[in-house]
């Protein structure tokens, strides 16, 4: 199982884009084998500092380990697979 946490700043446009981003390569490449948390930093901002967030959008994979982290929109899909190593889950 893949357990994603996706740091956002409200409705800003970057964060929308990016949680819609993350919904697509899921719903391609991870299909009922993810869990996505998003963790709103207006509401939650005392969590963002703790977890070490400071820019928005922010993607933390937290399992499988090791955690990985990137931060954008999450738009170009292929360096996104890198950074969170799922190469092996590209079409």
């Amino acid at each position: 199982m893949f357990k994603f946490r996706l740091y956002v700043a409200g409705d800003a446009l970057n964060s929308a884009q990016a949680l819609a981003n993350l919904g697509a390569l899921c719903r391609a490449h991870l299909a009922g084998r993810h869990e996505i948390e998003v963790v709103d930093v207006f509401r939650e901002p005392k969590r963002a500092l703790v977890d070490g967030i400071f820019m928005t959008p922010t993607l933390v994979r937290l399992a499988p380990s090791p955690v990985r982290k990137i931060v954008g929109t999450l738009s170009q899909t292929q360096p996104v697979l890198q950074a969170l190593g799922l190469e092996s889950f590209a079409p």
